[in-house]
């Protein structure tokens, strides 16, 4: 990448950070899609910010031999993103973007977790151990608020208020909401609290809720990698830290939530984002029909 486009990349991410508010994991992202469009450019003669449009078309026709249609359409948003802050910024005259088509998106159903599945995952860890007894409790949080991964390794112990029943979330586009926790969760955490934690920190201090061996908050890669080593473990299909969140989701739907409350607990700025759960309601309610109904 050349200095100049180097430098128009970074100032662009900190207008998105300085304008949305976007977390550090967001701005990597929007760093890896433009850095990848940057690489595929080259060989047409261009650099990410002189690029026009038929060597961008070019590229997004390569990428379908090599990305999903999901990842194509956000590497051509942050595209767009990028070209119209380049027009703003006088820095271009025109943005190669504007002709160019987003691939068709299906409808995405999250991935199925049913409430067997999910009460195998929280009998696998071993809550004898100490840090068993750790995942167990991040387990149970996590299915009972349906926290992102990122928020729930992010919760520090002035988040969580047993007493009171909720834990304070400041989520995308720093924006807080109260999710409660239920009993189940509230008593894992206590037990975790009063017996896990301690041993785990030994003299050391800390505010994070979730600490590790190191001392310190567990890492979203941890969790993730704690999360499918139990599933595995619990013989339940292919599964991440996100497929938890569907599952709360979809459970409350099933059991007869309102959408917006739903979209309240998840922190959808969107209606329609949570949408998607009344699809899986509904799939749901076929297969049960088909299931048991004598003309099914």
């Amino acid at each position: 990448m050349t200095l100049a486009a180097s430098l128009h990349l970074d100032n662009f991410l900190d207008m998105l950070w300085l304008a949305d508010n976007l977390s550090a994991n967001t701005l990597a992202a929007y760093r890896r899609d433009l850095t990848r469009l940057e690489q595929l450019l080259l060989p047409y003669g261009h650099n990410l910010d002189t690029a026009d449009m038929p060597a961008l078309e070019q590229v997004m026709l390569q990428l379908i031999e090599h990305d999903k249609p999901s990842t194509r359409a956000r590497r051509l948003s942050a595209a767009r993103r990028f070209y119209h802050y380049l027009c703003q910024q006088k820095l271009r005259d025109d943005d190669p973007t504007v002709h160019l088509q987003a691939p068709r998106l299906g409808l995405r159903l999250p991935g199925a977790l049913s409430e067997d599945h999910v009460e195998a995952l929280l009998q696998a860890p071993d809550v004898d151990s100490t840090l068993g007894l750790r995942d167990r409790a991040l387990i149970e949080t996590l299915y009972a608020t349906g926290l992102r991964v990122s928020e729930l390794v992010g919760l520090t112990l002035p988040q969580l208020h047993l007493g009171e029943g909720y834990v304070r979330i400041v989520g995308k586009g720093n924006k807080e909401r109260l999710v409660p926790l239920g009993e189940v969760a509230e008593d894992w955490l206590r037990r975790y609290l009063a017996e896990s934690r301690p041993l785990i920190l030994g003299t050391a201090r800390s505010e994070d809720l979730f600490v590790s061996n190191r001392k310190q908050a567990m890492t979203r890669q941890m969790a993730w990698h704690l999360i499918v080593k139990y599933g595995r473990q619990a013989g339940i299909p292919p599964l991440s830290p996100h497929t938890l969140r569907h599952a709360f989701a979809t459970h409350l739907v099933n059991h007869g939530a309102d959408l917006r409350v739903v979209q309240l607990l998840l922190g959808h700025a969107s209606l329609s984002t949570t949408q998607i759960y009344t699809h899986v309601a509904r799939e749901r309610l076929k297969a049960l029909h088909a299931a048991h109904h004598p003309r099914g």
